[in-house]
């Protein structure tokens, strides 16, 4: 019967019930009762069918006796169970799958038509060989131990991935030797052991079809879905926790491999120097064992021939079973001799590969032989995962070192500039491994073009002097309110025949004259208050009322209306800051949905070509821009690349406008904005600030650029009192044709993307101090 998953096996099925008519004759031959009775029934049945004893050979076979075959075996599938097991009849690793539980008929049919099943890392060349080591724990008493969790994964109807564990019941099954049988001696089984990858010479020990598989075996599926979930959870928290590291490891494996006290070691692999290394980070987690006391080794010196090809190009495990054979048959070997002279006596050396790279070496080693071969070498498939991703977590906390130090001298820096910063810290640790002293050098961009833009919030200054004027006047107009009432001699009456007299006597004699000064100065703050605000009124008022006004007040914090006027002071909730609280949300909001905009659009320009970005939030949204070779000298840099990063800017402020204005009907305040672009033709140099710790332009003549930003968004159109910067349209601020005629073409693309609007100004603007010449174009934007 052709069903296996794969087309090769050393097995020749034969699906068998013997074993049931086995126990059938022996119930049959009882005495009389029921399942006498039931059993002579179904022999008498079977006699019809003389294949399911001898072994039926097609799968017509099983369909023609599907219902005989039900109930044969209705004792090991319960009808009352048939909805809660998931089960079914099957032989070991194939797809011959029948008389399924109702569940599972019900979980096949969700899968939909098109499911098919497949052992999960589960291939040809494992199903040949744990078939073959079957036989050989079957016929040759070795104990192989190859089990390993197997797994069907499974779709629902709406596309969920279940993953259920396979456990078979081989009870029903005999292996048998046919013919073709091959008899195998110790030498040819010592061979087998240390050979899991040559599938030829397993093909050559147990040819195709050379054993029968006869019986039948119960297949029982639990899930194990969220199993698979706690490891994958697992996989994410294994910690890089130096106490103690290297003792879990071994305590994992001595669990997975069931040998009490085998070794397990690490060894990271430096794949641009070809070399196995020890790095003192390294060394407090996990020791090496092949490193034989080598801090830095060549990794085809280190290993023989055999381990490298396999290690570094294959990236496979190498397995040695018996380390003695190993060294007979290459007496020169360095690693067998090492391992040998240690006690060591069968290995593992597995790779930890993560995207394809080699990251290191994970180390196995046992004190006696046959213990770790090739065959249990293939457990560690369920291990590795966490392995790596450990191992991958060590790797980046040795590079962290780098980190740090950029974090300390040079504070947070963009991906674009980052590797100038780390090529030089490197060079730093590198001399201070040595002994050697070094200063860190100035990090220098030379021959970078500029580009500035900002939105700048209309009239921001003046509403929040009006919102501290509103909150201002009114606090101060309640407390002159409270003031009055708690001087009033009737309420003095009151809270004298309240408390006994003495202690609210003692209190109004107190502070009736400073309830006076407190009412004049008062009056003369909210009089101020009724002129445009200037410069510290806020903060001498605010300073009065905290340190000569509450207190006097806190005197009488018993009365309900002096605890609801503090509760009205809280910067929080209370009502003497809603004005502030209300013009601070609107800048926030602005800000955040400005700044939101030109940080998702910074991802497509970055594609157009790497470059140094910078914002700052102010009331509004600045950014700078640096694109040159200097700061990626891998790529090839033209103009192309800098007028693509213009016509980027452009079109982005004018979304980061338009944005602004969908939201104005949200904002506490409706506060317009103005946009500018500042167009720097010449290149210039930026040098990181080692005090500042941020980049600025390096050298006098390169301030201009400066300058002229700090100078521009306040400026006038030439001969008028009107500012270049209007609410609803971007202004465009340049020194020559050149760029006119460029920035034009930019206009041009985003009005027939109805971005721009068909209008346009062009004009001078006023000379400000030590820059004159400048012009600028001023075009509506389509809201």
């Amino acid at each position: 019967m052709k069903r296996h998953s794969f087309p090769d096996s050393p097995f020749k099925i034969q699906l068998s019930f013997f074993h049931i008519v086995d126990e059938l004759e022996k119930q049959a031959a009882g005495p009389d009762g029921e399942s006498t009775t039931r059993a002579k029934e179904l022999l008498a049945e079977v006699a019809q069918c003389p294949e399911l004893v001898e072994g039926l050979t097609t799968y017509e076979q099983i369909e023609k006796n599907e219902r005989l075959i039900h109930r044969l075996l209705e004792h090991y599938f319960p009808k009352a169970l048939t909805m809660n097991e998931i089960k079914a009849i099957n032989l070991p690793y194939t797809d011959l799958i029948f008389n399924h539980t109702e569940r599972f008929k019900n979980i096949l049919k969700a899968a939909g038509p098109g499911f098919s099943f497949n052992i999960r890392d589960f291939d040809a060349h494992q199903f040949y060989v744990l078939s073959c080591c079957l036989i050989l724990n079957e016929f040759y008493g070795t104990t192989l131990d190859f089990s390993r969790p197997l797994f069907y994964d499974i779709p629902t109807a709406d596309g969920v991935i279940k993953h259920y564990r396979i456990l078979y019941n081989a009870d029903f099954l005999d292996i048998i030797p046919t013919e073709r049988a091959v008899t195998l001696t110790a030498d040819d089984i010592e061979l087998l052991l240390d050979n899991y990858d040559d599938l030829d010479l397993w093909m050559a020990k147990f040819p195709r079809e050379s054993w029968t598989l006869k019986g039948f075996a119960i297949m029982t599926l639990y899930d194990a879905t969220v199993e698979n979930a706690v490891s994958i959870f697992k996989e994410r928290l294994l910690g890089l926790n130096a106490a103690g590291f290297e003792e879990n490891m071994q305590s994992i494996f001595r669990s997975i491999y069931r040998i009490p006290d085998i070794k397990v070691g690490f060894t990271l692999y430096n794949q641009e120097e070809d070399q196995f290394t020890v790095s003192d980070p390294f060394s407090q987690y996990m020791s090496s064992f092949i490193m034989q006391g080598n801090a830095h080794k060549e990794a085809h010196t280190l290993l023989c021939s055999s381990s490298y090809n396999c290690l570094v190009k294959k990236k496979e495990y190498f397995a040695i079973s018996d380390v003695g054979e190993f060294i007979t048959a290459d007496p020169e070997n360095l690693l067998g001799n090492y391992f040998h002279q240690q006690g060591i006596r069968s290995f593992i050396l597995a790779p930890v590969v993560k995207n394809g790279q080699l990251l290191g070496v994970l180390e196995l080693l046992s004190l006696r032989s046959k213990e770790l071969n090739s065959i249990n070498a293939n457990k560690l498939e369920v291990v590795m995962p966490f392995l790596t991703d450990t191992m991958e977590r060590l790797l980046v906390e040795l590079q962290n070192e780098v980190q740090a130090i950029i974090q300390e001298k040079y504070t947070a820096i963009h991906s674009s500039v980052y590797w100038k910063f780390r090529e030089e810290v490197q060079t730093l640790i590198a001399h201070r491994e040595t002994g050697k002293s070094y200063e860190l050098q100035e990090i220098v961009f030379p021959d970078v073009y500029p580009l500035y833009g900002q939105i700048d919030i209309k009239g921001s200054s003046e509403v929040r002097n009006t919102s501290v004027q509103q909150d201002l006047q009114l606090q101060i107009k309640t407390v002159c309110a409270l003031i009055k009432q708690l001087s009033d001699p009737e309420y003095a009456m009151a809270q004298q025949g309240a408390t006994g007299g003495i202690q609210t006597t003692a209190i109004s004699s107190r502070y009736t004259n400073t309830f006076g000064e407190i009412q004049e100065q008062l009056r003369d703050y909210l009089i101020e208050l009724s002129f445009p605000l200037r410069a510290g009124t806020e903060q001498y008022i605010t300073a009065y009322l905290a340190n000569e006004v509450h207190p006097v007040l806190q005197q009488y914090g018993t009365d309900p209306r002096v605890r609801a006027y503090f509760v009205e002071t809280d910067k929080e909730k209370g009502a003497f800051h809603l004005q502030r609280r209300k013009y601070e949300t609107t800048i926030s909001m602005i800000n955040n949905k400005l700044s939101d905009v030109i940080d998702r659009n910074q991802a497509t320009a970055q594609v157009l070509f790497p470059h140094y970005y910078e914002r700052f939030k102010t009331d509004g949204i600045e950014h700078n821009l640096y694109i040159g070779a200097s700061i990626s000298p891998k790529l090839p840099f033209s103009l192309q690349k800098l007028y693509d990063l213009r016509l980027w800017q452009l079109q982005t402020l004018c979304e980061m406008e338009i944005a602004h204005h969908r939201m104005k009907a949200e904002l506490p305040y409706s506060l317009d904005v103005t946009s500018l672009i500042l167009v720097y033709n010449a290149t210039i140099a930026i040098r990181f600030r080692m005090d500042e710790k941020r980049f600025d332009v390096d050298g006098s003549y390169n301030a201009r650029f400066e300058i002229v930003k700090k100078r521009i968004d306040k400026a006038f159109i030439k001969d008028t009192s009107e500012r270049i910067t209007q609410s609803g349209k971007i202004t465009i601020v340049l020194s020559s044709n050149l760029e006119e005629q460029e920035y034009l073409q930019y206009i041009k693309t985003l009005q027939s993307q109805m971005i721009l609007d068909g209008e346009i100004e062009q004009f001078d603007i006023e000379d400000l101090q030590g820059v004159s010449g400048l012009k600028a174009i001023r075009v509506k934007i389509v809201h």
